[in-house]
């Protein structure tokens, strides 16, 4: 039996729209993330537990597991029957990487149950094919860092270049989950199909220094330059009480706040844990739509997918 553990993850992070994320652990130690497990079956079998094993589609051949599978067997050439259980962990449509969750965990597992036939490039390539047959484009800023923990640059050119990108240690991550839904589909198609080049321009422009800020430890620097000039304006509308939550975030002295992905996750970060406490209890009461909902405390998550039974 294979069993893997694949952390939950935030794309964009405002300043890097399809180009950044980052993987998320919860400080105090709880659960962020999906878990997969694949034994040898004599057919296809398919198992959903978990706190949102509701959320997904009641036929597993609609389940993104199921198409994980038989790209992979499409793929090396060879029908593996396998029994899979999944324990979906992050909500559906929630901004937080739910569906990178499943993919990477599954891919990972059923590799290294075949004794790795893939190498991480094409494990990647193949989780950003899957993640275009939900989102209806192809993207890497959940999967990458999900699989290889950290934050990372995602460039594609003519090859698949993942670059590691230095995290704020005393960085921490609230993050706020309403318990409703927003698809990816759907936030995406809220963006303009076209750019005024100015935009386009000043977005580049703070990507480049948030980079160097990073790579050259200016906590502050890094922190101002986190704007998010082409999703934030046009996603901010689907979001309830955002104007609050960006009033409140500075009041508090937030260093950069904004929309988890394409939401309806939203992040604020602090480097005073006391402080990150009260904007915690904030959103609580003001953002948590149900009991679906939830905030946490996160740091980065540098391991990303982990091994957790081998036998």
């Amino acid at each position: 039996m294979i069993k893997i553990y694949a952390p939950a993850s935030i794309g964009n992070i405002n300043v890097g729209f399809d180009s950044l994320g980052i993987a998320l652990s919860r400080l105090d130690g709880g659960i962020l993330g999906d878990y997969v497990s694949i034994t040898s079956s004599k057919k296809f079998i398919l198992i959903s537990q978990g706190c949102f094993f509701n959320d997904l589609p009641k036929d597993f051949y609609k389940n993104i597991i199921f198409h994980c599978w038989s790209k992979f067997c499409n793929k090396i050439g060879k029908i593996i029957p396998l029994k899979i259980i999944l324990e979906k962990n992050v909500p559906v449509a929630s901004g937080l990487g739910s569906s990178s969750c499943s993919i990477v965990a599954f891919l990972k597992a059923m590799n290294l149950f075949l004794n790795n036939p893939l190498n991480d490039n094409e494990l990647l390539i193949l989780m950003g094919e899957l993640e275009k047959s939900l989102s209806g484009h192809i993207h890497y800023d959940n999967v990458a860092p999900c699989y290889l923990g950290g934050i990372k640059l995602i460039l594609i050119t003519d090859n698949l270049i993942i670059q590691d990108i230095p995290v704020f240690e005393n960085w921490f991550w609230v993050i706020a989950y309403p318990g409703i839904k927003l698809s990816t589909y759907n936030s995406r198609k809220i963006l303009p199909k076209y750019y005024n080049k100015n935009i386009c321009i000043k977005q580049s422009q703070y990507l480049a220094g948030f980079i160097h800020a990073s790579h050259t430890k200016q906590e502050s620097l890094a922190a101002k330059l986190m704007k998010d000039f082409i999703a934030e304006p046009y996603r901010k509308l689907l979001l309830p009480n955002f104007e609050n939550f960006c009033q409140i975030s500075k009041k508090l002295g937030s260093l950069s706040y904004g929309i988890a992905g394409s939401g309806p996750t939203l992040f604020t970060i602090f480097n005073n844990l006391n402080i990150a406490q009260k904007m915690v209890k904030w959103l609580k009461t003001n953002y948590i739509k149900n009991n679906k909902g939830f905030v946490y405390i996160c740091v980065v998550n540098k391991k990303g997918a982990q091994i957790l039974e081998k036998k």
